[in-house]
């Protein structure tokens, strides 16, 4: 067969001028179909080893501050005249509410005063003061749906593509994508908060069913922050580097007796770094080697603030040393304030507030801001009306909410959209979660189609078939300017 298919291409090629072209293209695609398919024979491999980007990136690396329990962008980040003056009257559209049982249809106002900030003249609310030092080196889009009311379900869309359970976190897809520029410190880092796992637990930093090479690793929030990095006293020295040179040895014999055992290969792989993180991750995690100034700076002076500001500073020590990814999580709910919205939004804000804005100033100070793509936002917002009228709160709202984003290519001093006038639905400028990931791989230099992964029965990617668009309008670079490597 493929000495017929040799003899026809041969003919067409010398004859094509009795043919038209378009008559060619189509006898040779033909051809192509008919020709067997070569099967790969070889299992593939992988690694953390730096990758070639799709195209010119614009972000190497990204800090995801995430607020776990839905932040109210009401009271935060999009001021609501309408709401002032309709405030205590029942609102008389309709609603979806979490907790049918405490709903009211009575509207509530922000207690909280806006006011502009910065030469963008952004406003943001009275509980963001240090926020609003930085404004004009954020992004804050007002626009953010999901739809899907709850918590878990968001946190997927937001975190993995869609809202099921399973799938690769975005650390995962861009640590696969891109692989690490440190080879002595993971790159994906999750800081948890001391008061608790978020929703979800740890499949929030899931590698789902990519190799398990690619998931998260978990710095404790207090020490030691990373278990058994040490090796007893009497087995430190040459007695360790004698016992790992052997245990790589057997490792690697046993892995080749065992050709694409992803999870075999992935284990020796997390040893292997374990050893070299001795140093490293020490290091790397060492704040008091930074300035009085610095520390300050993060508000690790302030009771209130300072293992927030700590965790955030770990951050940008760690991203400056190569690491790829780092999220830092709230704990379990903390922002979920069904009740006693009045005294738990200002607490929660004294916690993140000053420590947020410090990571964007020192990260921009450092000159690492336009490399670094920084994240603040939760899985969702609230709704403009009461919950719970003796304790008041508001339920889940996930139609339309704010974030921010800062660096990494994002223009600065920019509120992009808007939620209606009341606040309980996104209708200008929709940023969907799938917008949101298209955008960022944009940044980083990947192509979303093309960032892949075989697995039995179809291709697995983060947008999954959603069509995602890439947000032009926050950009600093537009379509036109990027340089295509592919």
């Amino acid at each position: 067969m493929t000495s017929n298919l040799h003899h026809r291409r041969h003919f067409l090629a010398q004859s094509g001028f009795g043919l038209s072209s378009l008559a060619l293209t189509y006898l040779l695609a033909e051809d192509a179909k008919a020709a067997p398919i070569k099967p790969n024979l070889e299992r593939p491999t992988f690694d953390t080893l730096p990758k070639q980007c799709h195209k010119e990136p614009q972000a190497t690396a990204m800090i995801s501050l995430f607020m776990q329990g839905g932040p109210s962008h009401i009271d935060l980040f999009e001021p609501k005249p309408e709401l002032d003056k309709r405030h205590q009257q029942n609102f008389s559209g309709q609603i979806q509410y979490d907790n049918a049982a405490e709903a009211s249809a009575k509207l509530f106002a922000s207690p909280w005063k806006f006011s502009k900030h910065g030469e963008c003249g952004t406003e943001l609310s009275e509980l963001l003061p240090k926020l609003a030092e930085v404004v004009d080196d954020i992004c804050l889009i007002r626009s953010m749906h999901t739809a899907v009311n709850n918590h878990g379900q968001s946190i997927n869309a937001l975190n993995n593509g869609r809202i099921q359970n399973g799938r690769p976190s975005l650390g995962s897809w861009l640590t696969y994508g891109l692989g690490t520029e440190n080879r002595n410190l993971p790159a994906f880092v999750i800081l948890t908060d001391p008061k608790g796992l978020p929703v979800l637990g740890v499949e929030n930093w899931n590698n789902g069913w990519l190799p398990s090479l690619y998931q998260g690793t978990v710095i404790r929030p207090k020490e030691p922050r990373i278990l058994n990095l040490d090796p007893p006293p009497k087995f430190q020295g040459a007695v360790q580097q004698r016992f790992l040179g052997y245990l790589q040895q057997l490792n690697q014999e046993h892995l080749s007796q065992h050709p694409g055992e992803h999870d075999l290969a992935a284990r020796i792989s997390s040893y292997e770094l374990a050893a070299r993180m001795q140093t490293a991750a020490k290091d790397a995690l060492d704040i008091s080697q930074e300035t009085a100034e610095t520390q300050q700076l993060y508000g690790l002076d302030n009771p209130k603030c300072a293992e927030y500001g700590t965790r955030c500073l770990m951050a940008r020590r760690l991203i400056e040393r190569g690491v790829r990814f780092v999220q830092i999580h709230t704990g379990n709910q903390q922002w979920d304030h069904h009740g006693g919205i009045v005294t738990g939004l200002p607490n929660m804000c004294q916690v993140t507030d000053q420590p947020s804005a410090a990571l964007v100033t020192d990260l921009k100070r450092r000159g690492l801001l336009d490399t670094t793509l920084v994240h603040w936002g939760g899985e969702m917002g609230r709704l403009p009306v009461i919950q719970n009228e003796k304790n008041i709160g508001r339920d889940h709202n996930t139609q339309g909410f704010s974030m921010w984003l800062a660096g990494g290519g994002v223009k600065g001093g920019l509120a992009y959209g808007a939620t209606d006038e009341l606040g309980h639905k996104a209708i200008d400028k929709i940023v969907n979660h799938f917008d949101y990931h298209a955008t960022l791989l944009h940044l980083f230099g990947i192509d979303a189609e093309k960032l892949t992964f075989q697995r039995p029965g179809n291709v697995g990617s983060l947008l999954d078939g959603q069509d995602g668009k890439i947000v032009w309008d926050i950009l600093k670079r537009g379509p036109a300017t990027l340089l295509n490597l592919s």
